[in-house]
């Protein structure tokens, strides 16, 4: 059974959309592998402060059945597929790994560039799949984020309210 990774990100209602996306996918997959919350500035566009992290999960679903089941969740939590790539989000559930999978196509990207390219990705990556390695360079994601350029890093751990009361 493959172990999936997605990372998640909001910045609109973030704190009710984070909570509701982990209780819709534990629903959905199961126990979930849960990193710290990161307080992110927005890549690309100005607008207030994501939350970001990732889960990881076991499932045998078919990785394009769990790619549609992300999809319905951010349509549930007021997603719209019709903005552009860099901008304000209710919730974004994006299938960055799926066990060694590597696909291209029209739909899905596995493993996702954004695991290399983003620290508020590989960083929580990292903290709960030190170990694991990237399944096209071999190489572990705690190394990956030793390398990480981390000069105009722009993210912190952070714990927001609703965690405090779990």
């Amino acid at each position: 059974m493959p172990r999936g990774y997605i990372s998640i990100g909001s910045n609109i209602d973030r704190d009710k959309n984070i909570p509701a996306s982990l209780q819709a996918l534990e629903h959905r997959f199961g126990k979930l592998i849960v990193s710290s919350i990161y307080e992110t500035e927005p890549v690309g566009f100005s607008g207030d402060l994501f939350y970001n992290l990732i889960v990881g999960f076991d499932s045998d679903l078919d990785v394009k059945e769990v790619a549609q089941q992300l999809r319905q969740i951010e349509l549930d939590r007021g997603r719209t597929r019709d903005c552009q790539k860099f901008t304000a989000r209710t919730l974004d559930l994006d299938l960055i790994l799926y066990g060694n999978l590597v696909l291209r196509d029209e739909q899905l990207q596995i493993p996702r560039d954004e695991i290399e390219r983003y620290a508020f990705v590989l960083e929580p990556l990292a903290e709960i799949a030190p170990t694991l390695k990237h399944p096209v360079s071999h190489i572990s994601y705690a190394e990956l984020w030793d390398k990480f350029d981390k000069t105009n890093l722009k993210q912190k751990r952070t714990t927001p309210s609703w965690m405090l009361t779990k």
